[in-house]
């Protein structure tokens, strides 16, 4: 016990650990006969995959949620998805600042490790944001969804306030849980339901450190940190971008937007490219959506949300910070800047890192699947971009892929809530500085 203790001695390790303890503690919750509904069976598969599922904030599921778990079941989710939203480390420095009013440094370095943020002297102030913007936003979203669905719908008010509460949770963590067995599709002719889930998921993506940079004037982009520009700025290219491209390919597709006015098919297609951006929730059947389109979302889920948001992703800034690197050396110009800044060298190797080492997650868990199930590579894909990207957005095929896939989803899920290189940094024996360098020579490119 203290060899495995002393081995868990940096931030990353500990996120890693303690991001495992809970999936472990939520697989055994979600394992209990009382977990489930009576006729069902508590499979450790199930809910060792389910529980994967809501701690890393993905959505994908094996059982249909509200007829497979029972009320404690979905109580468990619930509180999975809402401390994989916060994040552990972020969630233990909250209690510890309510306790004691301290926070120690070690606490500080674990929370930075999780929030991403750029100093550990930042962490204690970004915490009590963290924790007054979740809770303004998921209890606004809980007043909308619940008065509507308590006066829309005729649910009593305490089931109204229920899901209205899950959903909120649900959306601003971008875990992507319905309570019904095809997510969203019954309200996608209603706007009072559907806009502020768009609403709740784009805000819970942008990212705890751009709330602290919008405080310092919201309309005045110029008073933003580079972060915040790079991160809205990026949020509202792929947000309305991603709906457009979608809205051209689904226009005429009986199955899925075909059938809509067209307010509501522009609607389905914003809703459907806020919920690719880790959202997870659904108002038209994914299946049946032409290929293409399955592409366009492919794209936006790898792509994902914020850096230090509860989305998944490579995240929107790495994104454009290899498109600034592009623009760079095309145009042969010796420094990357952005906004009349420069980036560092070490900034840039690290946007490619973590790009690259995504591209060989998605490449090696498609690679899998496809050994272990008979599905379509353009099913497979999308699924395991879905999973990695922690989106939650399925084809169909998630409860048909057999115990070794959804082995290999679980896996996808984990590696990609905490991301490639913080995992990498955890599993990493030991840490060496070179206190040298050799000489410089480089082989030709291209």
């Amino acid at each position: 016990m203290k060899n495995v203790l002393r081995r868990i001695n940096t931030p990353s390790r500990v996120v890693v650990a303690a991001f495992l303890v809970v999936v472990v503690v939520g697989s055994t919750l979600l394992s209990l006969p009382m977990a489930v509904e009576a006729g069902q069976r508590a499979s450790w598969t199930s809910a060792l995959f389910t529980a994967t599922s809501a701690v890393c904030v993905t959505g994908l599921a094996v059982q249909d949620t509200a007829t497979h778990w029972t009320l404690f079941g979905e109580l468990v989710i619930l509180a999975l998805m809402q401390i994989g939203g916060f994040g552990i480390m972020t969630l233990a420095s909250i209690l510890a600042l309510v306790v004691s009013g301290k926070l120690g440094l070690r606490a500080r370095l674990n929370a930075q490790a999780e929030t991403r943020t750029l100093g550990p002297g930042e962490v204690r102030r970004l915490i009590a944001g963290v924790a007054k913007v979740t809770l303004a936003a998921e209890a606004l979203t809980t007043a909308v969804l619940a008065a509507r669905f308590f006066l829309g719908y005729g649910e009593p008010p305490g089931r109204a306030l229920y899901q209205g509460l899950f959903h909120a949770v649900s959306s601003f963590t971008n875990a992507g849980f319905a309570l019904w067995p095809d997510s969203m599709m019954r309200f996608v002719h209603d706007p009072w339901i559907c806009l502020p889930l768009v609403v709740s998921v784009v805000v819970g993506g942008l990212g705890f450190p751009v709330y602290t940079a919008l405080r310092r004037g919201p309309f005045h982009p110029g008073r933003w940190s580079l972060h915040a520009r790079v991160t809205v700025g990026m949020t509202a290219v792929l947000l309305f971008g991603g709906a457009l491209a979608v809205l051209l390919t689904e226009w005429d597709n009986p199955a899925t937007f075909g059938g809509l006015p067209p307010g509501q098919r522009m609607m389905a297609a914003l809703f459907h490219s806020a919920m690719t951006r880790s959202g997870g929730m659904n108002s038209v059947d994914i299946s049946q959506m032409h290929e293409n389109t399955w592409l366009i979302s492919d794209v936006l889920m790898f792509v994902g949300a914020g850096s230090a948001s509860t989305g998944g992703g490579i995240k929107v800034t790495t994104f454009a910070l290899l498109g600034y690197v592009i623009l760079a050396e095309l145009r042969g110009e010796p420094d990357v800047t952005v906004g009349r800044r420069r980036l560092p060298e070490q900034l840039q190797r690290q946007a490619l890192t973590i790009a690259l080492l995504s591209v060989a997650s998605v490449v090696a868990g498609t690679f899998v699947l496809m050994m272990v199930t008979p599905f379509k590579l353009d099913q497979v894909l999308f699924e395991v971009v879905s999973a990695f990207g922690t989106v939650g957005l399925s084809t169909g095929i998630t409860g048909d892929v057999g115990t070794a896939g959804h082995l290999a989803l679980t896996v996808l899920m984990f590696v990609g809530r905490l991301g490639p290189a913080t995992l990498g940094a955890a599993l990493a024996l030991h840490v060496q500085t070179r206190r040298f360098r050799y000489p410089e020579e480089g082989p030709l490119v291209g």
